[in-house]
């Protein structure tokens, strides 16, 4: 799998990525809000958030560009809001670059599983560059 851009933004990712999908003429974007996902009783979600983007993506000529809004309360500058995604249906590769890029780094989720991916997690390595990690199968692969 490829290693795909993923843009954060601070509350106006929608205008965003509308924006992104007329500039290159890109199909509209379906987008999952924090609001669609499936509640969890011991993380409540604020008001707030409920109509924020958790996660959409265009295919802009052939590149994968992702795009989430920031959670509420959680620290947004401009620089850090982009971070790179690498996917893999290899469980074994996937913890195999996770551990040599957090060599040094900031691990910020540990891998683990979430609705959307059998595993995931997130380091700042030591060079500062924000890394996501995906393990797809089938179902979870776009």
């Amino acid at each position: 799998m490829a290693i795909d851009v993923y843009l954060t933004f601070n509350g106006n990712c929608r205008d965003a990525v509308e924006f992104y999908a007329k500039v290159f003429e890109a199909e509209q974007p379906q987008i999952m809000t924090f609001g669609e996902n499936p509640p969890n009783p011991d993380y409540p979600l604020p008001e707030e958030a409920k109509n924020l983007v958790m996660h959409t993506r265009l295919d802009i000529e052939g590149s994968n560009v992702m795009f989430s809004d920031t959670f509420p309360g959680s620290p947004f500058t401009v620089g850090n809001n982009v971070s790179l995604a690498y996917h893999s249906f290899d469980e074994g590769k996937l913890q195999k670059v996770y551990d040599r890029l957090k060599e040094g780094g900031t691990v910020e989720m540990e891998l683990q599983e979430t609705f959307w991916a059998k595993l995931y997690g997130k380091i700042t390595d030591k060079f500062g560059v924000i890394w996501q990690f995906n393990l797809n199968n089938e179902e979870t692969a776009y």
